[in-house]
């Protein structure tokens, strides 16, 4: 550890993990504003000196986008935040938005020695500081940029996998550009994700730090419409693609009443939100169906699912209540969001499934008949298989019902480049470890990959794709590294 601590390795192991503070749960759930508030410096020191400098650290091991984490807390707790953000930022383009929105408690964080008796480092919690500190500094510690290669990347998607990929080949000296079918970069990190857990001005700040190193963005280009794959390569030269468009279009629940007014996939409802700004009904014409004083559901237990129930609540549903078929023990969502949604006043009905949505004759959703379910044995996914109990049907009114029960993949880009191979759901096939797919060139990484992930999932298939981006532009090698047929 740096010098400037002076407590022996005993002393820093007694030290209790720092509190990140928040906003008041009765008046957060009431707005948008950011529930995380930061660390201070004073508590970002006394948090770095809990880090006992690992000779193996595990929270690198565990990061998928391999963070030097030991480095990282060694310069903050040497008050380096600015190299400290600099030593980040070689790994990791977006520190900012994975020190708010990472599931630290199950990566990085579940590497740590210390939790093992105790409590992890607050690694998320740190990364979270040294990003802030930059933005409010007006300093940005940018990593070195090699010198220019004479080689271009097309970047297809802004959203975590692209913006990763795009930091990485642009230090190796490459050519970025970065194609995004919306009107606002950043792709999940700004239409699915909502403002009091990831502030817009913190992914525009970020998308405005790559800028800064070199890469170029440009928006409502939806590629497979107003250009394909080919016509990137063959026509506007690039020497290599990435396809990075995430997985977008909805799951439904394939049940009766699911084309009633009131009824949204989660996606849907968020982008409204979001990029719609249904959150201020005062200055936008109400781009969702008014929350306000009605009963509303959110089926799922995914972290989408949760954000979209606390942004119900806040756009002043009378309840708002998730439904789950599993157990809270099976949930996927974050331990932090589900603590978060008990205390804004999120009703939670665990082993329930809706079988049918109700209407009246003008087509207006009234009512879920939900049945109440039991966990039988493990499914492919390892969790206990849920099974109806028969005779337990039941009907909750409702006037809102939002579907969160996960994404696929939008055909676009495979439909217009046919020697791209994909599987039978339709996803893009890709070599694991290089992202290499069937076409020459052309690369794939994240959720059109593999399904819907994490963020940081995506941006640890970004960091792989550009390494082998950067080994395909400098040795013009493919054959080796293309996917098994």
């Amino acid at each position: 550890m740096s010098d400037k601590n002076p407590l022996p390795l005993k002393e820093r192991m007694k030290i209790l993990r720092t509190t990140m503070p928040a906003l008041d749960p009765a008046e957060r759930c009431k707005n948008f504003s950011e529930v995380n508030l930061g660390l201070t410096p004073e508590a970002a020191h006394t948090e770095a000196f809990r880090c006992i400098s690992c000779g193996k650290p595990g929270c690198v091991q565990q990061c998928p986008v391999g963070v030097q984490i030991r480095e990282v807390v060694e310069l903050i707790a040497a008050e380096d935040y600015l190299g400290a953000a600099a030593k980040m930022r070689e790994d990791n383009a977006l520190p900012a938005i994975t020190g708010r929105v990472c599931p630290q408690e199950s990566q990085c964080e579940g590497g740590c020695v210390l939790g093992k008796k105790g409590q992890p480092v607050a690694i998320g919690n740190l990364e979270r500081f040294i990003a802030d500190y930059e933005r409010t500094s007006g300093k940005v510690g940018m990593p070195k940029i090699a010198a220019k290669t004479g080689k271009s990347v097309a970047i297809v998607g802004s959203g975590p996998a692209g913006l990763s990929a795009a930091g990485d080949l642009i230090q190796k000296g490459h050519t970025v550009r970065v194609f995004e079918a919306l009107h606002e970069l950043g792709g999940v990190l700004v239409y699915g994700i909502p403002e009091f857990r990831l502030p817009k001005d913190i992914v525009r700040q970020e998308i405005d730090n790559l800028r800064h190193m070199g890469v170029e963005f440009e928006t409502n280009v939806v590629v497979g419409k107003s250009v394909t794959i080919d016509e990137l390569m063959r026509v506007e030269g690039y020497d290599a693609v990435f396809v990075a468009t995430g997985a977008g279009l909805p799951q439904f629940l394939n049940i009766p009443g699911e084309h009633l007014n009131g009824v949204y996939s989660a996606n849907e409802f968020l982008t409204r939100i979001n990029l719609m700004r249904a959150y201020n009904p005062e200055e936008y014409d109400e781009p969702v169906y008014d929350c306000r004083d009605r009963n509303v559901i959110v089926v799922g237990g995914g972290n989408t699912a949760m954000d979209a129930v606390r942004t119900a609540k806040r756009l002043g549903a009378k309840t708002a209540t998730l439904v789950y078929r599993r157990s809270e023990a099976e949930m996927p969502a974050r331990l932090e969001e589900v603590h978060h949604a008990k205390e804004e006043g999120i009703q939670f009905r665990m082993l329930t499934n809706p079988v049918e949505f109700l209407g009246d004759a003008k087509g207006w959703l009234t009512g879920a008949k939900c049945v109440r379910m039991e966990l039988g044995e493990p499914d492919s996914s390892g969790r206990r298989r849920p099974v109806a109990v028969a005779g337990s049907e039941e009907i909750l009114p409702v006037s809102v019902v939002i579907i969160g029960v996960g994404t696929t993949a939008n055909p676009l880009v495979q439909s217009t480049t046919p020697d791209l191979k994909t599987n039978s759901r339709n996803y893009i096939v890709a070599d694991p470890e290089t992202m290499r797919t069937s076409k020459r060139g052309v690369f794939a990484g994240g959720d059109i990959v593999t399904g819907g992930a994490t963020v940081i999932l995506a941006m640890g298939a970004g960091r792989k794709a550009a390494t082998s981006i950067h080994e395909y532009l400098t040795s013009d090698v493919w054959e080796a590294g293309a996917p098994a047929s």
